[in-house]
């Protein structure tokens, strides 16, 4: 028993293990795939909790770095200037954009189908970010294995453009997408549209469509067809890479992927698409081509001594003629490609003035866009003998006469002894024929008579401003001046002897028409008397017809002008008028090299007449103040005989006597001048969209004629 017992007493007996079998592997697995499917989702629950308590801290933290959305605005865009001319037509665009905004309702409508069709497709259903937009991208660039495309909306773009700087961090993303949020709350889907294409960039310094499109095509963002609305879209991917002025060929293929775009959106059907297709492509003119520019430099040169600081959209009402302007940039590029090389000349400018001294017209160089720098306003060189006229009129107010006489001998003034042009002596001339001949001699002679300070005197009123040198040079023109001053100072001899301050604004309005600034220049002061203004004219009429400005007449209009020429040939100039318009031509080089013997009565005078030629086409002539059916008036009734005739008729008048001093038989003062003797409004040259004879003379205004 007691073995027995021990024996009860052994080791416990194991359990029995479980068999292997298919209960107990579902037993031990714990619901097999469908317990991993659990587990599966349980951790992306988990994991998806604590991603968006990460975002949210991250969004917090970003946040709270950011101002109180209460102080969110939308920043001024920065103001734009839009210079027009008289007719009203766009001359440039001025500001850091480039042009003005346009609501949705004034742009093409292919414009916004463009942008939306190709950057942003759903843009009128998201709320500021598109999560199927972004898959597609990260779906899009992760097959492709580089960056192909975007995932920002336009709003999340318009946010990043206004508030943010460009660098790529998480800060930034994250602050873009709370402020695309904030748009989209505050404004329209339509708000938001227009605030991004007025602000985004467009390549060669061009933001907004206005802009772009001016750049690109010459035209307003109104007047853009389907195919230039394609290129503008297809810029926003990389303006300045594939702007048409840099690659031509890369944006018109960019084009044409926003067209298939627009067509898979339905914007545009498979006609309209072959329309476009066929069109030409679109080529990029030089940045800012054109004469026109220089006048809209000269604007805003002028504007802040106007207006102080600009702080919004103005619009600016010039005196600028687009008609003459295109007239007087061919005059001058025709002659300096014609002749130019030949001549050593690289370089003019023209500025033309009206009675008022508006400034109809305006070139400052021969090629804006190689090079911006207005010879016309800004270049002071000297006048050389297109000076003299000042010379002659401060003569004739101290007595002389155009009948008075002179010896054209060699003169010594200490120690300068001034020599004609072609070193020829022609012993007593009147001082008409010492005009019109450009005699050196006889002109110091005058200046030592009447005395430097009167001569200078005589210059300030009519208009020269910059510094003159009280010496005997000055007769020869040897103080610097520029082109539009000198052109100025001659509309008194046009305009009956009223003074012509040259001006280029005539109003300055802000985008809603306050008017800011105005002035018309209608009450002149007068600075030349009737006489002399008579007897000038009628001197200088004979520079063109018989003197050193033969290369000037214009075919059936009576001119007057006067040639000038520096030493060594540096500058050459002609500066002449009608009864309509005052112009003033130079030719040279921007380092002073000489020209090749091209003198005042050469290019110059060419250009002037070529210009002013079709600057009067389709106008009736009309005669020169104080002279009588375009000649100088002798006596009043009879034109004056030509040359030194003059000299001889009076000389045996008086008993074969010479006229002198004082005793000229007619002085100008009868000849014939405006019935109302006030200042003759300028005709309307140039003008388009009227017919028949302008109006030319007060009295035709006050008759209806």
């Amino acid at each position: 028993m007691a073995g027995g017992g021990r024996k009860g007493r052994g080791k416990p007996q194991r359990a029995e293990r479980p068999r292997r079998g298919s209960g107990g592997r579902r037993q031990a697995g714990g619901g097999g795939f469908f317990g991993l499917f659990r587990r599966l989702f349980y951790w992306c629950v988990v994991l998806g909790i604590w991603g968006a308590i990460g975002v949210g801290g991250l969004v917090l933290y970003y946040g709270a770095r950011m101002p109180s959305a209460t102080s969110w605005s939308i920043p001024d865009r920065p103001p734009n200037i839009k210079i027009l001319a008289v007719s009203g037509e766009a001359i440039a665009n001025r500001g850091a954009t480039g042009g003005e905004a346009l609501s949705l309702e004034n742009m093409s409508p292919y414009i916004p189908q463009a942008v939306i069709a190709i950057e942003d497709r759903r843009f009128y259903s998201h709320f500021g970010i598109d999560p199927l937009g972004l898959a597609r991208a990260m779906l899009t660039n992760i097959t492709t294995g580089r960056m192909v495309q975007g995932g920002s909306t336009l709003t999340q773009q318009l946010a990043k453009n206004m508030f943010l700087s460009p660098e790529r961090t998480l800060e930034r993303k994250v602050q873009e997408v709370l402020l695309a949020f904030w748009l989209e709350h505050k404004y329209s889907k339509d708000q938001i549209l227009a605030m991004y294409l007025n602000r985004v960039f467009f390549g060669s310094n061009s933001y907004g469509v206005e802009a772009a499109a001016r750049r690109y095509f010459n035209k307003s963002a109104r007047d853009v067809n389907l195919g230039e609305a394609a290129l503008l879209a297809g810029l926003l991917k990389a303006p300045s890479r594939l702007s048409p002025a840099r690659d031509p060929e890369a944006a018109e293929a960019r084009a044409q992927i926003v067209l298939g775009a627009m067509r898979e959106e339905g914007f545009v059907t498979d006609t309209e698409i072959k329309t476009a297709m066929s069109q030409t492509p679109a080529r990029a003119k030089s940045y800012w081509s054109g004469a026109q520019h220089y006048a809209a430099d000269m604007v805003m040169a002028q504007l802040p001594g106007m207006i102080g600081d600009i702080t919004e959209d103005l619009v600016i009402d010039t005196t600028i003629d687009l008609d003459l302007e295109k007239k007087a940039d061919a005059a001058i590029t025709a002659l300096l490609d014609k002749e130019g090389e030949k001549s050593n000349a690289s370089q003019a400018a023209l500025v033309s003035i009206d009675g008022t001294g508006a400034i109809r017209a305006l070139v400052g160089g021969r090629d804006y866009a190689e090079s911006q720098f207005d010879r016309a306003s800004k270049a002071k060189r000297q006048p050389g003998s297109a000076f003299k006229p000042f010379v002659y009129a401060a003569a004739l107010e101290a007595g002389r006469s155009p009948l008075s006489v002179r010896n054209d001998a060699p003169v010594r003034i200490g120690k300068w002894t001034p020599e004609n042009y072609d070193q020829k002596y022609r012993g007593e001339v009147t001082l008409s024929s010492a005009l019109a001949q450009s005699l050196n001699t006889i002109a110091a002679q005058l200046v030592m008579e009447v005395g430097p300070d009167d001569v200078i005197k005589l210059a300030r009123r009519l208009g020269i401003e910059s510094e003159l040198q009280s010496n005997a040079s000055i007769a020869l023109g040897t103080s610097e001046v520029t082109l539009v001053e000198l052109t100025a100072a001659y509309a008194p001899f046009m305009n009956g002897g009223y003074k012509a301050t040259p001006h280029i604004i005539r109003r300055i309005s802000t985008a809603d028409g306050r008017v800011l600034y105005e002035n018309t220049y209608d009450n002149p002061p007068r600075v030349l008397e009737p006489g002399i203004v008579s007897q000038m004219n009628g001197m200088m009429m004979r520079v063109i017809t018989e003197g050193t400005g033969k290369n000037a007449r214009i075919p059936g209009w009576p001119a007057a002008g006067k040639s000038g020429t520096t030493q060594s040939f540096r500058d050459a100039l002609f500066v002449g008028y009608t009864s309509n318009l005052t112009t003033g031509v130079w030719f040279g080089n921007d380092d002073g090299k000489s020209m090749k013997k091209v003198t005042g009565g050469g290019l110059p005078a060419k250009a002037w007449s070529q210009f002013m030629t079709a600057a009067h086409e389709g106008l009736a002539p009309s005669p020169l103040f104080g002279t009588a059916g375009g000649e100088p008036v002798v006596d009043g009734t009879e034109p004056a005989p030509e040359g030194d005739q003059l000299f001889d008729i009076i000389s045996r008048t008086l008993g074969n006597e010479p006229a002198r001093d004082g005793q000229a038989v007619a002085n100008g003062e009868t000849g014939a001048v405006p019935l109302d003797d006030g200042l003759t409004p300028p005709a309307d040259v140039g003008q388009q969209g009227q017919t028949g004879t302008r109006r030319t003379t007060l009295l035709d205004v006050l008759l209806g004629g």
